[in-house]
Formats: structure tokens, sequence, C-alpha cells
């Protein structure tokens, strides 16, 4: 009997049978002889790691839902408590202090929700560890009372680990070093653990990239047999490779980038045709040489992106292909999936076409060059109607309704050991969103040609907000006497049009951040709900196969429907929900490591600030204090409630604010204040500020 037949059988068993079974009861009542017991024993440590079924103390299976038992991922918070995160998408469960000593963030694990916390959450009583979720971790080495612990590095991980004399190999107190753990938490024991690796100590350069590499468990070593399957690729495109393709080395391709890129997955070319424009974008045919189920494909799916940190990089894929084969460098010759599309003059794209094809970029300019020729007259013709076709995508983007928001970005300027000098913004022009509009246009026709031919995909969904977030926006605007236009479920084309009208606004910030925070996450899903923020019906990502899974199997879709075959992954299939999520959780993987390792250095960089006097804005207002960007710096601090004077301050959810009840003193988001810098934790990339 096939393994995934016996999921439900035993379900069904045990919910017939009234009562626990042990294992051997449940074979019997399957009538399960033979070899055919080691397929019901694999089924149910499948169900028992999903948390479906159960062992009692006395070892026997359990239905969950029938003991109101939740599984899913426990979440670890730095001040000991946690919170369960139900695999069913559920409310999550508060967890205390005491529960946590048995797990550590990470673990899955199955919880009886027990009664109320006193702020009225759901608390939990976790009944079974389902799994071990860390097997190996980064921290710091202390020692105390002759005894050596590490420090996690993840502050989720509120507990020590106790690492023996036995243990220890030639680590040292004060060094950064990884352990495995040989012994798992109780409720009445610590965790221990064996130290692993020594990475050096804290302030070694590139330190602050070694341990996020660690602490949030990016593949960053890809295996000997994907580096083998890269090495045995061609240097070049080779004559085999071209059956099938449209030669369009001729037309002027140029890439258009950052100043530090490496990698350049995309070209760009147009003329024009009549009174409109015909626009070809060229993507690097990542899929022609990672092939579903080979070695490079195992890798770049568990990595599902690249992660950029600042002068490092930890690409998806081998640089053989992410810098050589895959990357469309000037003047050589390189295997792309084009877009071409036929553009009106009102700018609506006409018609639209996907094939295989040859390229050569005749030009690598960055965003600093194109702009400059531009703005100075001296760009080439193919540059000049670039730019003319970029200004009426942009014209109906706004006729769309897309919600377009102002953002600043910084970047970080090192000296010659890798720490920060200064941050400084970073310039945005029109040669960046002249690129940017190139490629969400040939997005949105990738989108639209595997939603017409019903082929699974994963799109980029970015869905409508929730209710409950309309509502308390819709609260807060009417208190200042504005409206956000639309009924219950407002249109991108409503947040556009209330953008607009407050855009010369003196609190154009706050009503901006409040704006942004009512929408929801874009993740990506093989359900199409279309893309909110964007106004689009059919969105997915197809520009960037170089550094994102998804794309790559937007690629494998489209060139499967053109050849009139279906992409489903063969034998083994693909399993289109699991990987949405993955790809989802592996970009905020990245992001998060990213973040925390920009808040490293930023902390690393304003140790020898402490004790200066900024002005700052207040981006964020939580229960226990202030958030305040320091103008000049783009760093946060905390102002803690504490800080703020003798009074009793009320948090008010709806109105982003703090408000003193004997003072009535306010502190509200996008406020502007003056604070001083009074202490920098680098190990827990926090910045403590008082008001000046």
């Amino acid at each position: 009997m096939p393994r995934d037949r016996y999921r439900s059988e035993i379900l069904d068993a045990l919910n017939s049978a009234g009562a626990p079974l042990t294992a051997q009861e449940l074979a019997a009542r399957l009538d399960v002889k033979g070899g055919e017991r080691r397929a019901l024993d694999a089924a149910l440590t499948a169900l028992e790691r999903a948390g479906e079924v159960v062992q009692n103390r006395a070892g026997a299976l359990l239905v969950a839902k029938r003991i109101a038992l939740l599984a899913g991922r426990v979440e670890g918070h730095p001040d000991g408590h946690g919170f369960l995160e139900p695999d069913d998408g559920g409310p999550r469960v508060f967890l205390p202090p005491a529960e946590m000593r048995e797990v550590i963030h990470g673990d899955r694990a199955a919880v009886r929700v027990s009664g109320r916390d006193s702020r009225g959450r759901a608390q939990g009583t976790i009944v079974e560890v389902l799994e071990r979720g860390n097997r190996r971790i980064v921290g710091r080495l202390h020692a105390g009372h002759g005894v050596l612990f590490l420090v996690p590095e993840d502050r989720r991980i509120a507990r020590d680990i106790v690492v023996p004399p036995a243990e220890v190999g030639r680590a040292k107190a004060g060094q950064v070093v990884t352990v495995d753990l040989i012994a798992q938490p109780s409720r009445h024991a610590q965790p221990i653990g064996r130290v692993a690796e020594v990475l050096g100590h804290y302030a070694d350069p590139g330190m602050e990239i070694e341990i996020a590499v660690r602490k949030f468990e990016l593949p960053h070593q890809f295996s000997k047999r994907a580096l083998a399957a890269a090495h045995a690729l061609a240097d070049e495109v080779r004559s085999e490779d071209l059956h099938g393709r449209k030669d369009l080395r001729e037309l002027h391709f140029v890439t258009i980038d950052g100043e530090t890129a490496r990698d350049f997955d995309d070209a760009v070319f147009c003329r024009r045709e009549g009174k409109g424009f015909r626009l070809w974008v060229a993507i690097a045919d990542v899929s022609h040489y990672v092939r579903h189920g080979d070695a490079l494909d195992v890798e770049a799916r568990e990595r599902g992106t690249s992660v950029y940190f600042p002068r490092r990089v930890i690409p998806m894929l081998p640089e053989k292909l992410s810098n050589g084969l895959c990357s469309l460098n000037p003047q050589a010759d390189r295997l792309a999936m084009a877009c071409e599309m036929e553009i009106t003059p009102g700018g609506e794209v006409s018609g639209y076409k996907f094939y295989p094809a040859l390229i050569r970029s005749h030009a690598r300019l960055t965003y600093t060059e194109a702009w400059e020729r531009l703005s100075n007259k001296t760009a080439k013709e193919h540059l000049v109607v670039l730019y003319e076709v970029f200004k009426l995508l942009l014209g109906q983007r706004e006729r769309r309704g897309a919600i377009d928001f102002e953002t600043v970005e910084t970047r970080m300027l090192f000296d010659a050991r890798g720490k920060i000098e200064k941050i400084v913004p970073e310039p945005r022009n029109d040669a960046h969103r002249l690129i940017e509009e190139c490629m969400l246009a040939a997005n949105v026709c990738a989108g639209n040609f595997v939603a017409e031919h019903a082929h699974p995909v994963l799109y980029r969904v970015h869905d409508v907000p929730s209710a409950e977030k309309v509502s308390a926006l819709r609260a807060f605007l009417a208190e200042i006497g504005l409206q956000l236009p639309g009924g219950e479920i407002p249109r991108p084309a409503d947040y556009a049009q209330l953008l607009q009208r407050i855009r010369k606004r003196p609190d154009f910030a706050l009503l901006q951040t409040i704006l942004l925070r009512s929408l929801k996450q874009a993740v990506y899903s093989p359900n199409n709900a279309g893309h909110f923020g964007l106004a689009f019906d059919a969105y997915v990502h197809f520009t960037s196969p170089i550094r994102r899974y998804p794309d790559l199997l937007v690629h494998r879709a489209i060139k499967a429907i053109l050849a009139r075959k279906r992409y489903d992954g063969g034998s083994s299939g693909v399993d289109w929900e699991a990987l949405g999520r993955h790809c989802s959780e592996t970009e905020r993987r990245a992001d998060d490591a990213s973040r925390d390792v920009e808040n490293w250095l930023k902390c690393y960089y304003m140790r020898d600030h402490v004790g200066g006097t900024f002005s700052g804005t207040i981006t964020g207002v939580v229960p226990f204090g202030l958030f305040v960007t320091l103008d000049d710096y783009f760093v946060d601090g905390l102002v803690h409630i504490s800080e703020l004077g003798r009074d009793y301050f009320q948090y008010d959810d709806a109105r982003h604010m703090l408000l003193g009840d004997r003072t009535g003193m306010r502190y509200r988001l996008a406020d502007r204040m003056t604070v001083k810098l009074v202490r920098v934790d680098i190990e827990q990339r926090k910045m403590d500020l008082v008001p000046a």
C-alpha cells in the first residue's frame, strides 16, 4: 500500500477506535503485515512531525484535533516568552517563559490552549515537542563560575547554552563560535552544546556577516555536485545551444544597473514603429543551464534567492553562472528569454510574444551614467527612445491607479577595515525608474501569458488589505478630516488618489507611513490573487532568474507553454503550494539577515557618537517607547517610555502615538524630535536615546 494512502487510513482508524491505539494495535486494525510495516511507520512519523498525531506518555497514538492540540512553529522572544504560530494559519498562541524552558525558537511543538493571559491572548501549554529546529547555534562564549556558556546571537533564543570542558576544543571565552546541541533543554535543565566551529573575535572584519549567515541558517557553501555541474558547463555559448533561438545580436541592447552590480540579468532595447514603439526586454536564460532536479536546481531551490550584504553577496547560483554564462556582460553572446512588446502612443501594451533568443549587450551603463546622458542631451538615439517609452509607461501606471510610495534608499561607505565611514542617501533618478517600468511591463506580460494558458506557476501576490486594517486606517484619517475613497475593499486607485492629495501636506511622511502599514506583505503563491499595490490582475517575477528561484520557475513554465507541454517536474512532481511558502520564507530570511548585518554595522559606527545630540523623526511608536531615525545618519534608536518624563503614557494604537495622562504630552508617528545618544549595544543591535 503506498505511503500516501496510509495518511487518511491512519486518521480514520484512530478516529473510529474512539480511544488511543499503540502502533501494533493500529497495524492490526489496518491489516498491515511484513514489508508493509515500514511504509506504515514512515507515514506515522510524518503525521507526528506534522502534529496531526501525537503519542501520550504510555506510547499510544491519538489524533491531535480530538484532544484540541495545535501544531506549529515556536517563535521565541528576547524577554523569555514565546508564541506558537499554528500550521493552520490561525491566531498565534502565547507561551509563558515556563513553557519556553523545554523548547527553543524554531522548534515545532503541539500545544493545548489552556486559557487567556492578562492581555486576552490565547495561552498554551506544550504537550509535545514535534521537531527540533536548531541543531547548530552561533554566539559568543562567556565564562562564569568556572563554566563556559554560549550566549546565542539570535536573541529569540533566550537561554544560554552550557559548554562542558570536554566539548570546548580550542575555543576560548570571548570568541564567536558555533555549537551543536548535544542535549536539548527541559523544564529543569539548560541545553548543552559542543563547539563545532571557531569564527574568531567579535570585531574581526566581516564577522557580522559570518554571524548572520549562521544565525539565519543561510546556505552559503555550494555542494560538490553543484560546483562540479557548474564547472562542466562550457565557458561560452556553443553552436548547439542556438537551436530554436532568434538571433537578436544586431539590436542595440544595453544593461543599466547600479555602480557595484556584478550580475546583469536584464537588457533592454526599444525602437519607434509608426506612432508607437517596439520594446524588447531580454532576460538571461538560466533555465537552459539549470534543469529541474539537477544539482544546480536543488541548490538554487534551497537558497531561494541571492542574499545581498554590504560588500558581499551570497549568490543563488555558482559564480560561473551568476557572473559568467548567465550574466549579460557587454560584447558577449548570451542566451536569453525575450519578451517583445508593442507599445501604443498611450503607453499600453497592445501585443507581446515570448521566445528564446541570442543577444549581445552593446554597453553596460550605470544609472548615473544613463541619467547624465539623458539630462545633458548626449544620449544616443536608442537610449532616448527608451526614455520616451518610459514616460508613456509611467503615464499609464498613473492612469491605472498603481500606488507609488516615496522612499529614501541609503548606501554605506566603508573604510579599509570594512567599517562604515558614513551613510549617504542613494539618489533615485529616472534611469532607475526607466528600468523598473520596463521590467514591470515584462512581468505583467509573463503573468498574463501563463494565466491565459492556465499553466501552474508562482505568482507574485499582493492581496487586498484586511478589513480590520482598512477600518483602523479610515478611523485615523477621519480624525484629521481625510477620507480613503472606495467601499469596504478599496482599490489601488483609491490609495493613489489619496496619496496625490496629501503629497504637499507637512504631515505627508506620517500619512504615507500609515497608508503603507495598512497594506499586506507580498508573497509567492500558485493562486493568482493579483497585485494590489501595482494594480495588476496577474503578476509574476520573470526578470531575475539569476537571483530569484520563482523567476526561474516562470521561465520554465513559459518554455513549456511555447513547446505545447506542461512543466510539472516529471515523476518527482512540483508541490506549488509548498514551493510558494518556501520561496516566501527564503525571501524573508534573506531580508532579515541583510537587515541584521546593516544594524550591526550601524551600531558599530555610532559607538563613536555616544553623547551626541541629534535631530530625528519618530518612525515607530510602540507600547514601550519611540523609535527615532536620526537625520544625516539614517540610523534608528529607541527612546524608552520611562525617559519621556514623570507621567503615565498611554499607547494609542489607532492614532500611532503615546499620550501623557497628566501633562497631555503627545508623541506621534512622524513627529520631529531632538535626542541624545546615551548607549550603544552592538550585540543586541540597539541604540538607546533620551529626549534632549
